[in-house]
């Protein structure tokens, strides 16, 4: 007999495996089909391997500057397997630590390929080949995405590589060509340049991570070229051909058709929908360029059918796959939950200084039509900062002039990431800047400066 469930899970991801916790603790039977491993691309593949060997660079990083810091460590070296096996090893132990949740949550794991069959059923066939049958009441798709790449250019893997691959070479390149100068780009330029890599990015649009504010991306290429970090802007890849010596990446841009030499060529260029054989057009799921359309609680065309995470389109990110599925997971259990507030996501790119932003950038905000107030303060004016030897860069906050409206923050600096979320929360409670800056904030530390960016807007900054 055919297994029924409340709920059946397809993909194991940061958006599947909260949806299945939070339908298990509202009492739902629930099982979470997964073809590979629990944690999906995200923790195995990408957000936590990628961090582990970001926090080996940065170490690395502070061991060369020793002599700053009144500290003696000559002659620094790396051994680079080991620092992949331990990111590896950290992708391990959460892969387990999300087993176990489920576990816990007495929720049924299934590994194997799915595919959705009429009347809510799924078909799934294991590693060995096996066939079974599971089906549910409610479906939720969160099958997460996959490497895209160029028209015309072949990833073999090998020269030619994604950013998967890039997480687990055995060697460090003498030179690397990254194609795409989005977050994943900029951040594993940051790593291989770190370990010595000489690292050429290449990015299509007028600058490297183009969603983020102008001051912040200028900030950014100044500190990555004087790291020795070549930047190609407003390049369009025309070709990547192997050589004896690796890779040639032909490239146009305004000034014409250039080569570019590399031991491998990295391309960066972003995700698509991972939406291919698993039986949507069986069930009459719409996509549009690989992705499901979807409305505001996750529905798709077809009722009691959802779909969640990277495979129902931008911004794909693991917070927001996540924060999904608990929507997802209430709203189908007849709660009233509020949709996911696209408008206020964090984007975090992990490099070093670390850029974090949300809300809207200047520009956008006057081409919205506000007239606006914008405070800004440097990391080199925080005694923090100064004391930790982390002083480049800044944050700086946009406010509606009449409203008082805090419309975006941006930093660039020491633990970015971080800070960010003190100001997503204070658009979330549609806090003030002068709220802000009328907050105490513990001294010293780094989040002084935004109390003290929020102040300056308003003409009232003390430390500047």
């Amino acid at each position: 007999m055919t297994e029924k469930y409340d709920v059946v899970v397809v993909g194991g991801g940061p958006g599947g495996y909260v949806a299945a916790i939070r339908l298990a603790q509202l009492g739902k039977k629930v099982a979470v089909v997964e073809k590979d491993k629990m944690g999906g691309l995200c923790l195995n593949w990408g957000c936590i391997p990628s961090k582990a060997l970001i926090r080996s660079a940065e170490v690395l990083h502070l061991m060369k500057d020793a002599k700053s810091f009144g500290l003696s460590a000559d002659n620094v070296q790396f051994d680079f397997p080991k620092v992949i096996r331990r990111s590896r090893t950290v992708s391990k132990k959460l892969n387990k630590g999300v087993e176990y949740l489920m576990k816990k949550n007495k929720i049924d794991m299934i590994f194997g390929s799915a595919k959705l069959k009429k009347n809510k059923e799924i078909a799934i066939v294991d590693a060995d080949g096996k066939d079974s049958t599971i089906s549910g009441d409610k479906i939720i798709i969160a099958t997460g995405g996959k490497h895209r790449s160029l028209p015309g250019i072949e990833i073999d893997n090998e020269r030619i590589i994604n950013s998967s691959d890039a997480m687990i070479l055995q060697e460090v390149p003498e030179s690397l060509i990254i194609i795409g100068g989005g977050a994943i780009g900029v951040e594993y330029a940051y790593i291989y340049s770190s370990f010595g890599t000489h690292v050429t990015i290449v990015e299509m649009l007028p600058q490297i991570l183009p969603v983020e504010d102008d001051e912040v991306v200028k900030t950014l290429t100044t500190s990555f070229k004087k790291a020795g970090i070549k930047i190609e802007t407003g390049a369009k890849v025309q070709e990547i051909e192997k050589t004896e010596s690796g890779v040639s990446v032909t490239i146009q841009s305004d000034t014409g058709e250039k080569k570019l030499a590399g031991t491998l060529a990295l391309v960066a260029v972003g995700f698509s929908g991972n939406s291919e054989n698993i039986g949507l057009e069986d069930v009459g799921i719409n996509t549009e360029k690989s992705f499901i359309p979807v409305d505001e609680f996750c529905r798709t065309n077809i009722e009691d059918y959802y779909a969640i995470g990277d495979i129902n389109g931008p911004p794909l990110l693991a917070h927001v796959a996540s924060a999904e599925g608990v929507v997802v997971a209430e709203h189908l259990s007849g709660l009233a939950p509020k949709p996911v507030d696209y408008n206020n996501i964090p984007g975090c790119t992990y490099c070093q200084p670390q850029v974090a932003s949300i809300g809207l950038t200047e520009k956008a905000a006057i081409e919205a039509g506000h007239k606006i107030k914008v405070g800004k303060f440097p990391f080199s004016a925080l005694g923090k900062a100064i004391a930790m030897g982390e002083t480049n860069g800044f944050a700086k906050l946009i406010f509606d002039e009449e409203k008082g409206e805090l419309l975006g923050a941006h930093i660039i600096g020491p633990e970015a990431t971080e800070l960010i979320a003190e100001l997503g929360m204070a658009r979330t409670l549609e806090t003030t800047g002068q709220e802000i800056f009328k907050t105490v904030h513990a001294h010293p530390t780094l989040a002084e400066a935004i109390m003290e960016a929020a102040a300056a807007a308003y003409d009232e900054a003390i430390n500047m």
